[in-house]
C-alpha cells in the first residue's frame, strides 16, 4: 500500500480536572459544545478539512461515551478501508502493562500504528481546544523551512505567558529557548500544543526520551531534547480563534462567545463546516408563552418558559414559567416548571424539578475546591436529579439522585458541594 505522507495523532485521554463535575465520568474532550458538538469535534473537522485522513486518537480517561461518538468517523468522512479514524488506547504487550503517563509516553506507546503508515511526517494535536486551522498551511511552512519540527504559537498577553509553555525566537522564527511557563517570560509566543515533526526525528527522540523518562512530555522533555541536539525547529504563528476550555469559566465563556451577533468564533462558516455525530431529532418547538433572546437551541428542543443569552442543547425541554439566563443547558436535560436558573451548567440528562432556583444569593468560595468553583458559576454533573422546590447558590456543585432530604431546609448555600455518588448493589 502507498504510505501516507502525514498521520495526526490526537491526544484525548486526559480528565480535564479543572472542569470539575462535568469530566467526573467523561473525558474532556467528549464534553458538549455549542449546543450540538464535542469538544474533540473541532480537531477531526480540522483534520479532515485540512486533507489529513489517517488520524489515530490516544484515549485513557473515561473512554466510553468518546469511543461511541467517533465510532468509526463516518461523520468526519474518516470511514476509510486504508487510514481513516483509529481508537488508540493503552494496551498491554510483552514488554510492558502501562498506563500513558506522558503525551509523548502516549505516542511512544503506539509507535506501531505510526510505523504502518511509514509517514513523512507526524502531526501531534490535543483534543480539548475550539479553533478552526488549516493544517496543511502550517506543513506548507515546515516543508519550506526544511525543519525538523515546527511547533504552532499563538500570542498571548505578557502578564499571561507565565500559563503557556513559551518558544524565544531568532531570525526567521527558528526557535532557540523554550520555557515551560517561566516565572519571567522573555517572549509572548504561547505553545499551542499542536506539533508537526519529521516522523524519523520523533521516532528517534522518542526511544531516547523513554530511556530516561517514564513520563516522557512534549514540553518538557521532547522539544528541549531536539533543540540540545541542534534539530531545526520554527515557530508557526497562528492568528486566528484558540481557546482553551479548560476552566469552567473559559468554558462558559467560549459558549456565549458564541451566541453574539458577529461571534469571534463563527461556526456557521460554510467553508470551513466543523462535523459531528447528529442523532435523529424531531424539530424545535416554542410553545405560545415561550420568549427568547440570543440563544442557540438544538433540535428537538421544547421551549414554554423564557431563554436569554444561552446555549441549549437538543432534546431540552424547558417548562412553563421557567427563567433561563446566562447558561448551559446540554442534550437531553429536562427543566419542570416555575423554575429560575441563571449562571448554571447542566450537563446531559439531568432532571430539575417545579419551583427550583439555581445561581441565587452572594458569591461565596466554594469550600471545597476553590480553585475550580470560583467564578460564580454553578455546575450539576450528567444525570443528575434536583428535586422540586430547593435553592441552590452561586460556586455550587451538584451530583447524583438528589432528594429534598439531602438538603438543609431545601437549601444549598453559595459556595457549598452536593454529591452523592451511586452505590452498586
Amino acid at each position: 500500500m502507498q504510505k501516507k505522507e502525514i498521520v495526526a495523532m490526537l491526544l484525548a485521554g486526559g480528565q480535564g480536572s479543572r472542569l470539575g463535575i462535568l469530566t467526573k465520568h467523561i473525558a474532556k474532550p467528549a464534553v458538549a459544545f455549542g449546543g450540538k458538538y464535542k469538544i474533540i469535534d473541532f480537531p477531526l473537522s480540522n483534520c479532515i478539512n485540512s486533507g489529513i485522513d489517517t488520524v489515530g486518537v490516544l484515549t485513557q480517561y473515561e473512554p466510553l461515551k468518546l469511543n461511541r461518538h467517533i465510532g468509526i468517523g463516518i461523520p468526519w468522512d474518516l470511514d476509510r478501508s486504508y487510514g481513516g479514524v483509529t481508537i488508540l488506547p493503552p494496551y498491554v504487550s510483552d514488554v510492558s502493562v502501562a498506563w500513558y503517563s506522558g503525551t509523548a509516553n502516549a505516542v511512544f506507546q503506539n509507535m506501531p500504528f505510526m510505523d504502518y503508515y511509514d509517514p513523512e511526517y507526524i502531526l501531534i494535536l490535543s483534543g480539548d481546544h475550539i479553533y478552526k486551522m488549516d493544517y496543511e498551511m502550517m506543513l506548507n511552512c515546515h516543508k519550506k523551512k526544511k525543519a525538523d519540527a515546527t511547533i504552532a504559537v499563538l500570542k498571548v498577553p505578557l502578564d499571561e505567558a507565565n500559563r503557556f509553555g513559551i518558544m524565544n525566537t531568532g531570525e526567521d522564527n527558528r526557535i532557540i529557548d523554550f520555557e515551560e511557563k517561566p516565572n519571567k517570560p522573555k517572549n509572548d509566543l504561547a505553545s499551542m500544543g499542536i506539533y508537526i515533526f519529521n516522523w524519523k526525528v520523533l521516532r528517534q527522540a522518542l526511544l531516547d526520551n523513554e530511556k530516561r523518562h517514564d513520563d516522557s512530555d512534549f514540553g518538557k522533555h521532547i522539544i528541549p531534547h531536539l533543540l540540545n541536539n541542534g534539530k531545526k525547529l520554527f515557530a508557526y504563528e497562528f492568528d486566528g480563534f484558540w481557546k482553551d476550555v479548560g476552566t469552567l469559566e473559559a468554558y462558559w465563556q467560549a459558549n456565549m462567545e458564541l451566541i453574539n451577533i458577529v461571534p469571534e468564533f463563527n461556526l456557521y462558516e460554510p467553508y470551513w463546516k466543523i462535523y459531528t455525530k447528529n442523532s435523529i431529532q424531531p424539530p424545535q418547538f416554542i410553545g405560545s408563552e415561550a420568549n427568547l433572546e440570543t440563544c442557540i437551541l438544538g433540535d428537538g428542543t421544547e421551549i414554554y418558559g423564557e431563554v436569554y443569552n444561552s446555549v441549549i442543547g437538543s432534546n431540552v425541554t424547558i417548562g412553563k414559567g421557567t427563567i433561563v439566563k446566562n447558561s448551559i443547558i446540554m442534550s437531553d436535560t429536562k427543566i419542570a416548571d416555575n423554575c429560575y436558573i441563571d449562571r448554571t451548567i447542566i450537563a446531559e440528562e439531568c432532571n430539575v424539578g417545579e419551583g427550583v432556583n439555581i445561581g441565587y444569593g452572594d458569591y461565596a468560595i466554594n469550600t471545597e475546591l476553590p480553585n475550580i468553583y470560583e467564578s460564580g458559576l454553578t455546575v450539576i454533573g450528567e444525570k443528575t436529579w434536583v428535586p422540586s422546590n430547593v435553592i441552590v447558590g452561586k460556586n455550587c456543585a451538584l451530583y447524583g439522585k438528589l432528594e429534598n432530604e439531602n438538603f438543609i431546609s431545601n437549601r444549598l448555600e453559595s459556595g457549598e458541594n452536593l454529591i452523592i455518588e451511586e452505590v452498586e448493589e
